[in-house]
């Protein structure tokens, strides 16, 4: 097991706590909930009145199935989804920050002369250009329903996009100004980047929901493992990265829990005494 570093609880109290889905709450490989979130985490958060929040790349439409009894039951009501692109609570979009027509356009030209396959993520959908059994790898885990349909932007409100190519071609990628200087890639698979706007993050989104809800950063709590967690758990008041985390995530991270498969939430929230 990993050495975890000296407990330092956090400085102020924690009124509301920011969840990553993949890989934090929810296991991909088994498509579970450690049923310590059901049985302990949730309720315990609930009884101390701190409210227990989403924080993921996923799209809302992505979510995975065993997450669905925790949101119909109303244990989540706080949603930042889609790198902090699209915001809810209670159901009500408090913000959203689209890819206009225009830019969707410019980076499919750019793609297509790469011949580098992309995909549209959407509030209500994610369509990709073209299907391929490597698409394929990095989307059915995450969504296994999603379109094939290259015009699908032309309709639709486009929050970011994805682009599939393995990391031995992001140099290429970098060369033809895919990105050019307002966006930024994320890779979040072997063979797929999220392609979004430099300045939104789950960070950027956070914050805009705390301001709705008229709390301060320094009373929230987040738990992240990937590379689009790095704002997140810079930004809060306090950031807990879990034991299966990327190693720049742990960085930055005030407290290094136990991995997911052995209960790290819990063990996080009892360890600082939040709960």
């Amino acid at each position: 097991m990993e050495t975890l570093q000296a407990t330092q609880p956090p400085k102020a109290p924690i009124k509301i706590v920011f969840f990553d889905i993949d890989d934090t709450l929810y296991m991909k490989k088994t498509e579970t909930i450690p049923s310590s979130i059901f049985q302990q985490v949730i309720p315990r958060l609930k009884l101390n009145n701190i409210i227990p929040a989403i924080a993921t790349g996923r799209t809302y439409s992505a979510f995975p199935e065993a997450l669905k009894p925790l949101i119909n039951s109303g244990a989540f009501e706080l949603f930042v989804t889609t790198n902090g692109q699209y915001n809810l609570y209670k159901g009500k979009v408090i913000s959203q920050y689209p890819l206009s027509t225009e830019r969707v356009e410019r980076i499919i030209q750019k793609f297509q002369a790469l011949n580098i396959e992309y995909a549209f993520v959407c509030p209500e959908q994610v369509a990709v250009s073209k299907d391929s059994p490597e698409i394929q790898e990095a989307l059915l885990p995450i969504k296994s329903d999603y379109l094939v349909d290259p015009d699908y932007y032309l309709n639709h409100t486009v929050l970011q996009m994805l682009a599939f190519f393995p990391e031995e071609r992001l140099q290429e990628v970098i060369d033809a100004d895919v990105l050019e200087d307002d966006l930024k890639e994320v890779r979040w698979h072997s063979y797929s980047v999220d392609i979004l706007a430099k300045e939104n993050s789950k960070a950027r989104g956070i914050k805009d929901v705390l301001q709705y809800l008229e709390l301060d950063i320094e009373n929230a709590m987040a738990f992240g493992d990937g590379l689009n967690d790095l704002e997140m758990l810079s930004s809060v008041g306090y950031g807990v990265a879990m034991g299966n985390a990327e190693n720049e995530l742990k960085a930055v991270a005030n407290f290094v829990t136990l991995p997911i498969d052995d209960e790290g939430i819990l063990y996080a929230l009892e360890k600082l005494e939040v709960i």
